[in-house]
């Protein structure tokens, strides 16, 4: 069958939003006493759940209450931040290679996602948005990918995933859904190969791999 539909992520996808996850990240950390990462560490151990990446970096273990503490000082001080970021270079040529129907898929809070979405030129671009409903973030994809495939009406064999990190590829294949990963994101381009998952250096590129699948 051919993938005709293709999910895309949001943060350190499509939005170039790299370098305001990682400070955001160190005014959680820095808050508890604890040291500060660059944006190449980041990349190398940042996984989901959240807090499991907090607790490797903090060395000791946190607790949903804590998790829940550092996970709103984050979220404020990304907030703070956001007005400054970019969609990805190619992120627009990328949108219009796609000859199919798209839809994205964020773990930024819904209720703050569709506004962005229009203040980034791509109202009426996807055929469904999806963001957090909870008030708490941090958990793994593949739940939400379910819930927003069920609300499109599609199979997980009709649907090819962009995104850039391993979560992403986990929540793809739990549906029978494809996936293509983008170097450009949160995780260390390394890592993204070593999972022997198709792997694309820029989203074009990534479109391109997809409309192979």
């Amino acid at each position: 069958m051919t993938r005709t539909h293709l999910v895309w992520d949001w943060n350190g996808t499509l939005l170039d939003d790299l370098s305001l996850v990682v400070s955001s990240t160190n005014e959680a950390f820095t808050s508890v006493g604890g040291r500060p990462v660059d944006a190449d560490e980041h990349r190398r151990l940042f996984r989901r759940p959240v807090a499991e990446f907090y607790a490797e970096i903090l060395e000791r273990a946190v607790d949903e209450e804590e998790f829940g503490k550092l996970d709103r000082i984050f979220h404020d001080a990304y907030r703070l931040g956001l007005t400054d970021m970019t969609l990805a270079a190619d992120a627009s040529a990328a949108l219009k290679q796609w000859s199919g129907t798209q839809s994205l898929l964020s773990m930024w809070f819904h209720s703050e996602l569709v506004p962005a979405i229009d203040t980034y030129g791509l109202a009426g671009v996807f055929t469904r948005v999806d963001g957090l409903r909870a008030e708490l973030g941090g958990h793994l994809k593949a739940g939400h990918l379910a819930e927003h495939l069920a609300g499109l009406g599609l199979a997980g064999d009709q649907v090819v995933l962009i995104g850039d990190s391993l979560d992403d590829a986990d929540a793809a294949e739990s549906v029978g859904g494809a996936v293509v990963l983008y170097t450009g994101g949160f995780t260390d381009p390394t890592r993204l190969r070593a999972s022997g998952r198709p792997v694309a250096d820029t989203l074009v590129e990534a479109v391109t791999i997809a409309r192979t699948l």
